[in-house]
């Protein structure tokens, strides 16, 4: 408010310098989201949001509460063997299982996988109506054969009549069409009546659009729809979203659009009705589901009304979360249109604030009262198969057993026990570096207050090993972010419990205890007592190394002296890996291998102290190889061998124009350059010039190739070829060029659209030429390529955006700062009138275009194809337009309908017969961006482009269900 409002005396606002500000509170009852109990409140459960995922959700809750639905699905023909991710019927019978019978939210994350949907797909907006259609022609087809084959027809589909009557002469056609739901106008509408109305809105065909009627001719004719039935459960897709021609972008109509509860098509003497239709079944229908969209047109959010047993009742199905809700919240408050805030001044003169209601319904779905009690039948276990049944409540039964587990988590304890057994299983084949993989060895889910001793004959039972012969070493964390067995526990901590062992080690993860259990065994494999550890006993792992064999093996461990010197194991050692005693070996410390590999030689006559060896570390050796050998082995020791397989990396690769499926997959290293890899993915193509190879890296959150190729040596190593941001990938795209691609990035490729002088004909060449040619080349290459009206004709290279010139580019201008992405390069050829203009002419631009109203302003709004055309002193518009109908060949009687208009700045100043045109425009640079033009207004009859679904969104893709 203005504060001279407020200081008005006459106002009073102000009294004794006064101003009081009354506020009016409403309080609502606030619901705690969490705690909130959608079973327990309404008697039904929600489903899941996995992304972006509501639209389908609310579609998913609409088809469920169609019990006649259900009950087909559920009688879908499935088996025990099928996997609900493979199979559609499956996976929706289990959804809608748990739908009736879950106490909490339902996933639906099994459902889409058996669509065939990715992670994208999940977080990918799709369209209702585009989705309800798809999944219904996908069941339709797999219920073919089955004992519920023609439920998608029986309860969606009904049929209209196409008609053309002549007016004057008896003939009629009419073709009989089916559908399974119904788009109606928002726009224009006030409510579902209107809707329908115009939906059978009879079309007058006369003058210039008569119909062609076989014998008779052309005709004046009435054209139309009518109603032949209405299925029992009508959808209707109200058409909220529309294409803009005007913006060229979908707009989202937030218009008021009022439904009825109850819907009556017979209405005014069954005017939606044709006659061939039965009149004895009463089409009046109960309003079943409203589905919303709130927001706009890039996004936004789905939920659903329903009312699951026609009742007074409503429910809002929002994902996880089910309301109750009244009456007007669902039929008012969705009609849309606009708000009006209540006056805060009543009595004074203040301009009401309205805004658009941006949540509105979006699909109503209507179910025939008559069919009621078929439609809304009973449902319950008997109409679930056997074999469903038992599934489906394992599943419960095993997600019961997960929460209990997750509820008692805290009274219980994991120790993961390592042995021998499982260092010989994994180290070279499994892993490497390190001793184990822990999340692979024996786990104990153990009580904390359990005693250690009753643990040991816990492991005594699983393992065979009696209590005496056990030794249990605790697991450290070292710098190296390795872990390796740090000490044996003590008597005293033994005799503890499993808890309070737990808590010895700050260092194990939080509710685990890792310990390795050494056994000893004797001649006879049987174990024996471990010996005796002193201070100066230290436990080392062994691991060895084939050069030859490129294979790197556990071997076991020893308990050596400190003072000790390597050497003095060498005999030992070698009657480990199974050499002769006198054989030479070489040792090598592992000692990290995260950022990069660290692999030391190690010195055997160096005692273990000095070299610093303690408990846990890990010693490869191998054989002490002679010079040529070692050439003659990809990687002749230890430290080679790990860095190997430290930079090791299995690729994926797809063919560029099959970005789906695995084509082969190569071993290759993280450092490898680019030519490395191209060279190794020519060789197994059979492609002789690894130069010809393109790469493209991966997109690890779309799953689809990156949008830019990888430059010829733009990235110097593999390993920056996998990554996506902070993702790691192991998946890379190629693709064979005609040409080598170092040749190919010196190139230029342009799309040039060649108008044909005489010809009716538009043709699109590919150009491509190096980037410090001009335009004077890509125009010498041209005229190799295209059809000439005579051998010296001489073109020109244009710029064409939203149909309007706005370049001539010179010969001299280089082509590597020409974009073609956004605009039309456009080649024609010069007319020998334009090369002698004189002073008595004038080249212009000549523009079509349209008048549109849009937000209460009109908008010039162009179209077609733009050109230039001569004008000469003294000519009048009559003489002008003698030449452009001739060009265009345009028929008298449309070209009459035309109007023609000088443009400045996109204001049109009409020109009469007799007005000099040439007078009208100032002389300007010819290859200047001409803000004057000669405009023809007339209607756009060019073909638009085709909108399949009037309500679809700018989506990335359509919706698919593969499977």
């Amino acid at each position: 408010m203005p504060l001279s409002d407020l200081y008005d005396p006459s106002r009073g606002y102000l009294v004794n310098d006064t101003v009081v500000v009354e506020a009016e509170v409403a309080v609502r009852k606030i619901l705690d989201y969490w705690s909130y109990d959608s079973k327990k409140e309404t008697g039904y459960v929600g489903l899941k949001n996995q992304g972006a995922t509501c639209y389908m959700n609310s579609l998913l809750q609409t088809l469920y509460h169609i019990p006649y639905f259900r009950k087909a699905v559920y009688h879908m023909p499935t088996t025990e063997n099928d996997m609900p991710v493979g199979s559609i019927p499956l996976a929706l019978q289990s959804l809608f299982y748990k739908l009736q019978y879950n106490d909490t939210s339902v996933a639906t994350k099994e459902l889409t996988k058996s669509f065939g949907w990715d992670t994208y797909d999940s977080f990918m907006q799709h369209d209702v109506q585009e989705l309800n259609r798809v999944l219904c022609e996908k069941l339709e087809d797999k219920m073919k054969g089955t004992v519920v084959e023609g439920t998608i027809q029986q309860l969606f589909e009904g049929h209209h009549m196409n008609y053309i009557e002549c007016i004057n002469v008896d003939y009629k056609s009419t073709r009989r069409e089916s559908f399974y739901d119904l788009q109606l106008d928002v726009k224009g509408c006030r409510d579902v009546y209107a809707s329908f109305d115009k939906y059978v809105e009879v079309e007058r065909l006369e003058g210039d659009n008569k119909y062609h009627a076989e014998e008779h001719g052309l005709q004046d004719a009435k054209k139309g729809v009518l109603f032949i039935d209405f299925p029992p459960v009508l959808q209707l897709q109200l058409k909220r979203f529309e294409y803009d021609f005007m913006r060229d972008t979908m707009v989202k109509i937030n218009d008021r659009y009022e439904f009825p509860l109850q819907l009556d098509l017979d209405r005014e003497d069954g005017k939606y009705l044709s006659p061939d239709a039965d009149r004895s079944v009463r089409n009046l229908y109960m309003l079943h589901s409203v589905l919303v969209h709130s927001g706009g047109v890039h996004g936004g959010h789905y939920y659903a009304f329903i009312r699951p047993t026609l009742s007074d009742q409503w429910y809002r199905f929002d994902d996880e979360r089910v309301t109750k809700e009244d009456m007007k919240r669902v039929l008012e408050e969705q009609y849309g249109g606009e708000e009006e805030l209540p006056q805060t001044n009543p009595g004074f003169d203040n301009t009401p604030f309205k805004f658009t209601k941006y949540s509105n319904a979006y699909m109503l779905v209507y179910i025939r009262e008559s069919d009621k009690d078929k439609i809304i039948c009973n449902v319950d276990e008997k109409d679930i198969a056997e074999h469903l049944r038992m599934r489906l409540k394992k599943e419960q039964e095993e997600k019961e057993d997960r929460r209990r587990y997750k509820a008692q988590a805290h009274l219980y304890t994991i120790i993961k026990v390592a042995r021998d057994e499982d260092l010989l299983e994994q180290i070279g084949k499994d892993i490497y570096f390190d001793l184990v993989d822990h999340d692979k060895v024996r786990s104990f889910r153990i009580q904390k207050q359990t005693s250690f001793l009753a643990f040991k004959e816990e492991v005594a039972k699983e393992f065979g090993i009696p209590l005496q012969y056990q030794r249990f070493w605790i697991w450290a964390k070292r710098q190296n972010h390795t872990y390796r067995p740090n000490r044996p526990l003590t008597p005293q901590e033994e005799a503890q419990s499993v808890g309070q062992l737990r808590e010895v080690s700050n260092k194990a993860h939080n509710a685990e205890l890792k310990l390795f259990l050494e056994v000893e065994c004797g001649q006879d494999l049987h174990p024996i007592p471990p010996p005796d550890k002193t201070r100066d006993d230290i436990l080392l792992f062994f691991k060895l190394y084939d050069p030859e064999k490129g294979e790197l093996r556990y071997v076991g461990r020893l308990l050596v002296k400190l003072s000790g010197k390597p050497i003095d194991y060498i005999a030992k050692l070698n009657q480990m890996a199974g050499f002769s005693p006198d054989e030479e070996i070489e040792l090598y410390e592992e000692i990290k291998f995260e950022p990069c590999v660290m692999c030391e030689h190690l010195d055997k006559r160096c005692s273990f102290r000095l070299s610093q060896i303690e408990d846990g570390d890990i010693i490869c050796f191998q054989k002490s190889s002679p010079i040529q050998s070692e050439e003659a082995c990809r990687c002749p020791d230890v430290p080679s061998f790990l860095e190997y397989v430290h930079n090791r990396q299995i690729v994926r690769f797809r063919s560029l124009e099959r970005p789906k499926e695995d084509d082969f997959c190569l071993e290759l290293s993280k450092i490898h350059t680019y030519d490395d890899v191209v060279e190794r993915v020519a060789y197994k193509i059979g492609l002789d010039d690894p130069s010809k190879i393109r790469l493209t890296s991966h997109n690890c959150y779309s799953q689809q190739p990156k949008p830019q190729p990888i430059k010829y040596r733009g990235v110097e190593h593999l390993s920056e070829m996998l990554v996506h941001y902070n993702q790691t990938s192991d998946i890379l795209y190629y693709e064979v060029l005609d040409i080598p691609l170092p040749e190919l990035q010196g190139l230029k490729n342009l799309k040039v659209a060649f108008h044909h002088a005489t010809k009716e004909e538009v043709v699109i060449h590919n150009i491509r030429l190096p980037k410090q040619s001009t335009v004077g080349d890509v125009i010498d290459e041209l005229k190799t390529k295209v059809e000439l009206s005579h051998p010296n004709a001489e073109l020109r290279l244009l710029e064409v955006f939203y149909h309007k010139i706005y370049k001539i580019f010179p010969p001299s201008e280089k082509i590597e700062n020409i974009n073609d992405q956004y605009w039309t390069l456009r080649a024609e050829e010069i007319r020998e009138e334009e090369k002698n203009l004189g002073p008595n002419g004038r080249l212009i631009h000549v523009y079509h275009f349209t008048k549109e109203t849009a937000q209460n302003q009109m908008q010039i709004q162009n179209f077609g194809e733009p050109f230039f055309l001569v004008i000469h002193e003294g000519e009048t518009l009559a003489e002008v337009k003698v030449r452009i109908q001739k060009k265009l060949q345009v028929p008298d009687e449309e070209f009459s309908k035309w109007k023609f208009a000088f443009m400045s700045l996109s204001r049109p100043e009409y020109l009469q017969e007799s007005d000099i045109v040439f007078n009208r425009f100032q002389r300007r640079d010819v290859y200047g961006a001409w803000e004057q033009y000669l405009g023809l207004e007339h209607s756009d009859n060019t073909p638009k482009r085709a909108y399949v679904n009037q309500n679809r969104h700018t989506y990335e893709k359509a919706v698919k269900i593969y499977n």
